[in-house]
Parts: structure tokens; C-alpha cells; sequence
């Protein structure tokens, strides 16, 4: 994967600091400049079972305490750590 480079690092932190509604209207204009929505897209086949499949593995996994969550706060510290880091 390639490195974001100091200007994108600096708008996805600021994109991070949008609220959810703000984050989702972006990422919606972002994708559509790109060439369409997300759903616009047709799946290759067996996608969507894999996804499904992937989905309850990790349904279950959250379920049988298994899997470790993070909280959302935790997961903010850890992507402006990130950021700060890759704008070095």
C-alpha cells in the first residue's frame, strides 16, 4: 500500500474531524467523482455470499468474546497517531 502523502494526511484529518453526516457526504461526492456509487457497481460472482459469509464470522467472533473490540475513541487516538506519523 502507498504511503498518503503529507496533503492527504492533513485532509483525511480533517475529514476525520467532520461529523458522521458530514463524513458520509463526503465520501458519497468522493465516490461519485470516481465514477458512481458504491451500489452502481456489480459484484463479482460469489462476492456477496464471501461477504455474508465474512459478516457472520465476524458477528460471531464479537458475540462469543472472541474478537476484541476497540472503541471508537481508541480507534480516533490511534488514526491521529498514524497521521502524524505518515505527515513526518
Amino acid at each position: 500500500m502507498s504511503q498518503l502523502t503529507p496533503g492527504v494526511s492533513k485532509l483525511l484529518e480533517q475529514a476525520l474531524s467532520l461529523s458522521v453526516e458530514e463524513q458520509e457526504l463526503l465520501a458519497n461526492s468522493l465516490i461519485s467523482n470516481l465514477g458512481g456509487n458504491v451500489g452502481d457497481v456489480p459484484a463479482e460472482e460469489g462476492v456477496e455470499k464471501a461477504w455474508a459469509a465474512e459478516i457472520k464470522a465476524r458477528v460471531d467472533g464479537i458475540l462469543s468474546g472472541k474478537t476484541k473490540m476497540v472503541s471508537y475513541e481508541e480507534v480516533r487516538r490511534r488514526l491521529a497517531a498514524r497521521l502524524a506519523d505518515a505527515g513526518k
